[in-house]
């Protein structure tokens, strides 16, 4: 049976003997409330192994973060294509040093893709505010920073409130070690083919899928052979893919496990903080590299 508090109160200072107050005095005060204990936020976050893409390559391992809130149908393609074989043992075709390395032909002349349909492009994403955005730089009408390992701009906050589904445009930035997808020249005609940027090249943002981000290995993308041919073709023994694979399903004794300096967390935002100030207006979000730690 419930009880009014009122009258369980009244009850309790009646039933109390008189004495007790006399003896005791006078009741001590109230203890302080205890201030809230704040969380400090982890220094790193995990990348999820079923995000996690593994690159065997004849110069080393490559490990790419795959971002498929930002690009979902090319993130299924790479991973159908991973889990399939399909990328086994296909060359660098293409590389031209102070831009990129591209693969994902098994032709190995640009021509070649999977059996697969072409796919229809992602430019861009929709960003709502439950995406963790650390935001590095504000110029006007834009936010510039992280989700995750990747490097994006993306409107501001405040316009989440002035959109028919509450959320807001956000782009990749091809910053180096950035996964775009290849295509021809219609903007849905991405495939198998893609590249790892191994400098920025902002003249492809919103031109070019992207679907992830070079977590380890990035020094492997720039030590690719270079081309020698038209285009940047590689025409004289080519870097080859020699498996790639999701690191899902590698064996847990051989999975690789990749864990990135959180962007919430206090060391990042001193970070970008240091790094912004010594820049000063040639600031770039490109300019900042997070910190990983790999095992396996």
């Amino acid at each position: 049976m419930k009880t009014m508090p009122g009258l369980a109160a009244s009850l309790a200072v009646i039933a109390a003997p008189a004495a007790a107050q006399e003896v005791g005095g006078p009741p001590p005060p109230p203890a302080a409330p205890t201030p809230e204990t704040t969380v400090p936020a982890a220094e790193w976050r995990t990348v999820p192994a079923e995000n996690l893409l593994v690159i065997d390559t004849t110069r080393g391992r490559i490990l790419v973060e795959l971002t498929p809130e930002v690009a979902p149908l090319h993130v299924e393609r790479i991973k159908l294509l991973a889990r399939r074989g399909f990328y086994d043992g296909v060359p660098w075709h293409r590389v031209i040093d102070w831009f990129m390395a591209q693969t994902g032909d098994p032709l190995g002349t640009g021509d070649g893709q999977s059996p697969y349909p072409d796919l229809k492009a992602e430019f861009t994403f929709r960003r709502d505010p439950s995406m963790p955005f650390a935001a590095v730089a504000e110029p006007a009408g834009a936010r510039v920073g992280f989700f995750h390992s990747l490097p994006v701009q993306t409107q501001p906050d405040a316009a989440f409130a002035l959109t028919g589904d509450g959320k807001v445009h956000g782009w990749g930035l091809y910053c180096p070690g950035v996964a775009g997808m290849a295509r021809d020249e219609g903007n849905d005609t991405a495939n198998s083919q893609f590249f790892l940027m191994r400098q920025a090249y902002p003249a492809l943002d919103k031109r070019y899928t992207i679907w992830g981000m070079t977590v380890s290995g990035l020094d492997v993308v720039r030590s690719l052979r270079v081309g020698d041919g038209d285009n940047g073709m590689v025409t004289a023994e080519p870097d080859r893919m020699t498996r790639v694979r999701i690191a899902a399903d590698i064996a847990g004794a051989e999975r690789p496990a990749v864990q990135v300096l959180a962007t919430d967390s206090p060391r990042f935002r001193a970070m970008a903080d240091e790094v912004r100030t010594s820049r000063g207006a040639d600031f770039s979000v490109c300019d900042l590299t997070l910190p990983v730690q790999v095992t396996n």
